[in-house]
């Protein structure tokens, strides 16, 4: 059995947490507080094997509360951050739960944090990553890269290697290397997180890395972009787009 610490600023997320932590028979919840410094102070103490904690609280957040613990302990976070900054922790290898918290997640979330504690002599130091995931966080940031996950499986993909970003049946893909990788993103969350010098969306369905783009010519429907990449993509311009696409690339007329 898993000995867990739960740390949330809200009274109900604390009972409905440790009420589905001790159900699932698999952990045991020792401690919990709705007060960051208190709980601080309880798990410099405390023989837990995971804290459970939570980001966005008052005078303390989850990182600042995780850089003064004087010991590594894991850590799940539990947040309402969007999926923009759950990438941080997709990429970091940390993981975390959405709220409002689901069984199976949680399941999944315990399995993987019995497979770390089994590895415990090359665990990360969480406190370090929590303060990667504080310089992750700030507003503004831009993405420098993109984690798609497909059930247990992460792939990383830096940003710069990106070709482009594509919408269809309802998924978002971002292209790289010639493959396709599904991403938690809509258009309109990349286009204001992306690089607006490197990144331009050309269609409603497509963002294009200006880097990659070798050769603008007409096609029967309107301008194609022509790719460098390994399949020499070639990609439609909206009418209405044209003119935000020639001035990134320098492009007079």
């Amino acid at each position: 059995m898993l000995r867990a610490y739960v740390v949330d600023d809200e009274q109900l997320a604390v009972q409905r947490l440790s009420r589905m932590l001790e159900d699932s028979g698999r952990v045991i919840v020792t401690g919990s507080s709705t007060d960051p410094h208190q709980a601080l102070k309880a798990l410099r103490e405390a023989d837990v094997d995971a804290v459970f904690l939570d980001i966005q609280m008052p005078e303390m957040n989850g990182f600042e509360l995780i850089e003064q613990l004087d010991r590594n302990v894991p850590v799940i976070f539990t947040t309402a951050y969007d999926r923009y900054a759950l990438e941080a922790f997709a990429v970091n290898s940390i993981d975390y739960l959405l709220k409002p918290i689901e069984s199976e997640r949680l399941e999944k979330a315990l399995d993987k944090l019995e497979r770390f504690s089994g590895a415990a002599p090359s665990a990360p130091d969480v406190r370090a990553l929590a303060r990667m995931l504080a310089r992750e966080l700030t507003p503004g940031r831009r993405l420098e890269r993109i984690a798609s996950r497909v059930g247990e499986r992460t792939t990383v993909l830096d940003i710069g290697r990106v070709t482009h970003f594509l919408a269809k049946d309802k998924l978002t893909f971002a292209v790289s290397g010639g493959r396709e990788h599904i991403i938690d993103f809509t258009m309109a969350e990349l286009e204001s997180h992306l690089d607006a010098r490197r990144f331009v969306r050309i269609h409603r369905a497509t963002i294009v890395n200006v880097a990659f783009v070798q050769e603008l010519y007409p096609g029967v429907d309107g301008l194609l972009v022509r790719l460098k990449d390994e399949r020499k993509s070639e990609l439609s311009v909206a009418r209405d787009r044209v003119k935000d696409l020639r001035e990134r690339l320098g492009i007079q007329r």
